[in-house]
């Protein structure tokens, strides 16, 4: 079976340049540029796994389903994860957009499993 020419080829040389004088390639190959980006994503994970712990614990100290949900927080984590963009950007076009679009994703995904935690929690004490 043939190679599929439609996929590029990961040792191959670049086919592209880009036309800014300032940009810096990171990598040689393709290859390269997937093996930095599968390190960087085993982190990204690592992280997201240690945050849907915290996730899971909030809920113990939630009411009813419109403070899981916490909209007034949700707004607060968007906003704060643009002006981390802006912090952190290398030089990405729209990165503020990609990171909150990523944020909007998982928090979305991180409330509905909070939810289902809630739901089968028992209250504990006065719950005014």
């Amino acid at each position: 079976m043939s190679a599929d020419t439609r996929e590029p080829d990961a040792q191959g040389r670049p086919l592209r340049t880009y036309t800014d004088p300032a940009y810096r390639p990171l990598c040689d190959t393709l290859a390269q540029v997937r093996q930095n980006i599968d390190r960087l994503d085993d982190d990204i994970v690592r992280l997201i796994a240690q945050r849907a712990m915290y996730v899971k614990d909030a809920a113990r100290f939630k009411r009813d389903a419109f403070q899981v949900s916490a909209p007034a927080r949700q707004a607060e984590v968007y906003a704060k994860v643009r002006a981390l963009a802006r912090k952190h950007d290398l030089g990405f076009d729209n990165l503020e957009d990609v990171v909150e679009t990523a944020y909007r994703a998982l928090v979305a995904a991180f409330i509905a499993n909070e939810q289902a935690y809630f739901d089968k929690m028992k209250t504990i004490g006065d719950s005014t």
